[in-house]
């Protein structure tokens, strides 16, 4: 290890006492040193057993937020490196910093949680390794010199909230001559430094700042502000009164009633408070060490009336580089569009989260699974998603079956369903283990994540095969299933109209087959061999389980015949083309309303397209009538539920025990707009081809998409005038493009700008 060579990770020596809300205080840690000369270079590492923010000089170091962020502990604890010369002076210098419990020893998971998942302590360890101008070099480290102290946080939780008394503040405590005479000594803890790694994924950072859009007052008479957006982070108030007097600070997605709702947050409070000190030129405050989902907020105890400039929403997510863009005639289209964007801006927080708000926040994978695709053409995930990777694999390392987590970093929960005990086998979420590496192939030419992660895709297919047996057909037993299929009970999500044996065994095949294409490619002939024959074995059972003949299947769902026809279960022309049909026919049948949950909803416009049935994918896309993606948008949303009825057409929130107003699974069909709509999609690894192939439809009368691949930015744009499809495209160096426009003939285009013109009927609804 090149780092924290003489750093050891230092504690306050009382153990931190609760508040009432059960979230622990935040601690001070402190220590001066000096340096011999001038100094040409220091570089400071530094973790956290918990969440920190480090000060130098009285300076705050980077602008990183809730670091060290959250991975598999036990297995990978990320440091951050900085750069720290324009910090340090010679002669006497001071650091200090706050440190509280976040993810490493918080409160996580459902049905109250649990807390010290990690651990019993907090812990800071930090080294600086400074040169000179003469070419020597210093250390300096966290160890027994340092001094501890309790701090203005007298509470802090990724769910609870943060409270802050600002009398309490210790002003200077990180610089020289602050007076800790009345601080205590450290102490120090054991840790394997085994499991450190350098950071490997863009941090959490403040993005943008978003002002209100009203302030209004209940009906009950409380302070409410609107946002305007449902989002992810937190408040930042400029306030003035006097001393003592606290503001209360409380968040929500929805109102119901006029009120704030906080019902769908279950267990998590959500609640920010601010004590203030009273100092007569006005305060700022911003919580350090929590972050909510909300839209609305609900303020109490503000001295005198509140204007609306001095509250400000932060908005928090991983700093992901943006890009992918989509636009098109329809404005509720667009909408939903950017609903999807800022459904993964709140999620994709550190980990690949489920949903920003509730008593939950975890890395589910299916959710990720369905996503993945979308999350690659909208923002650069590929080491945000490499990183949770080896996370995935280092948990998935713990099950002698071989099993991958259903969430990871895994943790344990009592879940509010029955899920059977013993990291048991989901099919579509454990199946994350081998889909998502083949994702980031496919959009960033990453054959490297394919050879890093190829032991654990083997390990999930294998053990699978030995669950499934020689019969090949598995999935008995509580599965998670298409979850949230519209049908589906408000207290029974895993009800759907697909069986689980269906769904499992569609994604055996699947992902038995995408692992013969990975250890092809990889060099491992005998393997790709032997999960090809596997990958035909199971669709062979499939289609002696499920396939009734001529293409019908003895399931009539949406979902079934989505899976069996992405998943090319179904392979002969003609009972394919049957197939599509009668996916077609349940669709008209329900009204062109959505009847697929989590797993079936990313498939069923490709597979309506790919079987000639574009007009009744365009149909089910722009439905208004719920459940739909466009009755959310209709209904306010400004991200995408969790249920397709997470609010009610009368406005009320659904009465299930889970409901988010910021889940990204249903989003998933922005991957559909983007390939299909639009008209851009790779053809090959990392975009090194393209596939121009728009489908118009819907009543658009234009669409366009723009994506910065690997190999530098490719557009598509189309429009019809006077019954003649326009088409632009934007080709990067290096790239070649297969145009497939409608009703012309396909053709190869080279790098740069080209013009495309064909006759194009708009089909009658």
């Amino acid at each position: 290890m090149r780092h924290f060579r003489t750093a050891r990770v230092i504690a306050p020596r009382r153990p931190a006492e609760p508040s009432t809300t059960g979230a622990r205080p935040a601690v001070l840690l402190r220590a001066e040193f000096t340096l011999r000369a001038a100094v040409t270079a220091a570089r400071l590492s530094v973790t956290a057993l918990g969440v920190y923010e480090l000060e130098l000089n009285g300076t705050v170091v980077g602008d990183h937020v809730l670091a060290p962020g959250w991975t598999s502990y036990r297995h990978r604890h990320r440091y951050q490196d900085f750069d720290v010369t324009h910090l340090v002076r010679e002669g006497a210098n001071a650091w200090g910093a706050h440190l509280a419990d976040g993810w490493y020893r918080g409160l996580l998971g459902f049905n109250g949680g649990t807390r010290d998942i990690y651990g019993d302590d907090t812990g800071l360890l930090a080294e600086l390794r400074i040169e000179y101008a003469d070419g020597t070099t210093d250390t300096v480290a966290t160890g027994a010199h340092w001094r501890w102290s309790p701090g203005p946080v007298l509470a802090a939780g990724l769910y609870e909230g943060e409270e802050y008394d600002a009398r309490r503040a210790q002003a200077g405590f990180s610089r020289t001559g602050f007076d800790d005479s009345a601080w205590e000594p450290v102490r120090l803890l054991a840790f394997d430094t085994g499991v450190l790694f350098p950071a490997d994924s863009p941090p959490v950072r403040r993005i943008e700042s978003l002002t209100p859009v009203a302030v209004t007052t209940s009906p009950a008479g409380r302070t409410l502000v609107d946002f305007g957006q449902n989002l992810v982070g937190r408040l930042r108030i400029r306030v003035r009164g006097e001393a003592g007097r606290t503001i209360t600070l409380r968040h929500a997605e929805v109102l119901e009633d006029g009120e704030l709702c906080t019902r769908p947050l279950r267990h998590a409070t959500a609640t920010d408070r601010y004590t203030l000190r009273g100092d007569p030129e006005g305060e700022v405050w911003e919580p350090r060490f929590t972050f909510h989902g909300f839209r609305h907020a609900e303020i109490d105890g503000w001295p005198g009336e509140l204007d609306p400039a001095d509250v400000t929403a932060v908005v928090l997510h991983s700093d992901l580089r943006r890009t992918g863009w989509f636009s098109c005639s329809d404005a509720s289209l667009e909408r939903l569009h950017e609903n999807v964007v800022w459904g993964m801006r709140g999620n994709f927080l550190d980990v690949p989260t489920d949903c920003p708000q509730r008593d939950e926040r975890l890395g589910w994978t299916g959710d990720v699974q369905v996503f993945a695709p979308t999350a690659a053409f909208l923002y650069d995930v590929r080491d945000f998603l490499r990183s949770w990777l080896r996370d995935l694999a280092a948990d998935q390392g713990d099950d002698a079956r071989g099993v991958p987590p259903v969430f990871s970093p895994a943790i344990p929960v009592i879940t509010p369903v029955p899920i059977p005990p013993g990291n048991p086998p989901m099919a579509g979420w454990c199946d994350a283990a081998v889909i998502v590496p083949w994702v980031l192939h496919e959009r960033y030419g990453d054959a490297e994540v394919l050879r890093a992660q190829y032991p654990s895709m083997r390990d999930w297919v294998d053990a699978v095969d030995r669950i499934a047996g020689p019969g090949r057909i598995w999935g008995e037993g509580f599965q998670f299933g298409d979850w949230l299929d519209p049908a589906a009970p408000a207290d029974d999500p895993g009800r759907a109209m697909t069986s689980s044996c269906l769904v499992a065994t569609a994604y055996f095949a699947h992902s038995a087959r995408l692992l013969a294409r990975t250890a092809r490619l990889l060099g491992e002939d005998d393997d790709a061999g032997r999960y090809l024959a596997l990958a035909d074995s199971v669709r062979d059972a499939f289609l002696g389980r499920f396939h009734a003949g001529g293409g019908r299947l003895t399931e009539e769902t949406q979902t079934a015949y989505a899976l069996a026809l992405c998943f090319r279960l179904i392979e002969d022309p003609a009972e394919r083309a049957e197939a599509g049909r009668r996916l077609a026919a349940l669709v008209a049948e329900g009204g062109h309303r959505i009847g697929t949950g989590f797993l079936g909803t990313p498939l069923v416009c490709d597979a309506l397209t790919d079987t000639g049935h574009v007009d009744t994918a365009y149909r089910l896309l722009t439905q208004r009538s719920c459940p739909s993606w466009l009755h959310q948008v209709d209904m306010g949303a400004t991200t995408v539920w969790e249920r397709w009825d997470s609010m009610l057409p009368d406005g009320r929130v659904n009465p299930g025990e889970m409901t988010s107003f910021n889940h990204y699974a249903f989003g998933a069909v922005a991957d559909w707009l983007h390939r299909t709509v639009a008209g851009l999609a790779p053809a090959g690894p990392g975009y090194r081809r393209l596939l121009v192939r728009p489908r118009p439809g819907g009543g658009l009368t234009w669409a366009r998409a723009a994506h910065e691949t690997p190999y530098g930015r490719a557009e598509t744009g189309w429009r019809v005038e006077g019954g003649t499809l326009l088409v632009e495209l934007l080709v990067p160096p290096g790239v070649t493009a297969l145009v497939d426009l409608p009703g012309a003939r396909p053709t190869e285009a080279g790098p740069g700008r080209h013009s495309f013109r064909t006759p194009f009927t708009t089909a009658t609804p």
